[in-house]
């Protein structure tokens, strides 16, 4: 009874320690509405470690293609990253009209973009080093110019 008491809580703890890495860099958010009639309804969150963990596990050959795409806009990416980061609560991004408006804002080193329109809302947030990730795992396979 005593060694399947441990093997229980060496595996809760096995599973914590990995539910804390799974979230530990965040979570990126995606949420669209149509507002027409069958419009689609999308919700999803998902672990901001997928993407960096799915960007090393892609096989080189499949990102070789579009990090070449990208080679320009990496150093962008990179100090933008490294730029919000400094600034962890900032409003970059805020323009209405009478049925629009679009907002884009970094609050607690996240990143939150909405955009409302009369068809569709669309809000996505995601931590700000997950540009980082992209933009490192990017130029590590990016051919050399």
């Amino acid at each position: 009874m005593l060694v399947l008491a441990k093997a229980a809580l060496g595996a809760a703890a096995t599973l914590l320690v990995a539910g804390v890495w799974v979230f530990g860099e965040g979570v990126i958010r995606v949420d669209v509405d149509e507002s027409r009639p069958g419009g689609n309804h999308i919700h999803f969150w998902v672990p901001a470690t997928t993407v960096s963990a799915g960007l090393r596990l892609t096989p080189r050959r499949h990102l070789v293609g579009v990090a070449a795409q990208m080679r320009p806009y990496l150093p962008l990416l990179r100090e933008l990253s490294k730029e919000l980061q400094k600034y962890p609560n900032a409003e970059l991004v805020d323009v209405r009209d009478s049925s629009n408006h679009v907002h884009i804002a970094v609050e607690q080193g996240r990143l939150y973009l909405d955009a409302v329109t009369e068809k569709d809302n669309v809000h996505i947030n995601f931590p700000v080093q997950t540009i980082t990730d992209v933009a490192n795992r990017l130029e590590d396979v990016a051919p050399a110019i």
